[in-house]
């Protein structure tokens, strides 16, 4: 019960994060991650980069198996 709680959230944090490089790549606006936001804990910033890094990986990996899939077409 409690892994599948856990599972569901790292699912849901991984989807929030892909949402965020989305957002970043049609936009360009993403999240403020300067040093003097962060000044309590100097290992949030490294966490947020990391976090959004995951964010970016998801999301190209949806993009190469869509593109790979029959069920998608590229419209320019």
């Amino acid at each position: 019960m409690v892994l599948g709680r856990v599972a569901h959230y790292a699912f849901d944090a991984v989807l929030l994060s892909a949402f965020l490089a989305g957002v970043r790549r049609s936009t360009g606006l993403t999240p403020s991650v300067r040093s003097e936001n962060f000044t309590e804990t100097p290992g949030v910033k490294k966490w947020i980069d990391n976090y959004l890094w995951v964010g970016e990986w998801a999301m190209d990996q949806t993009v190469a198996v869509a593109s790979s899939s029959s069920y998608f077409e590229r419209k320019r």
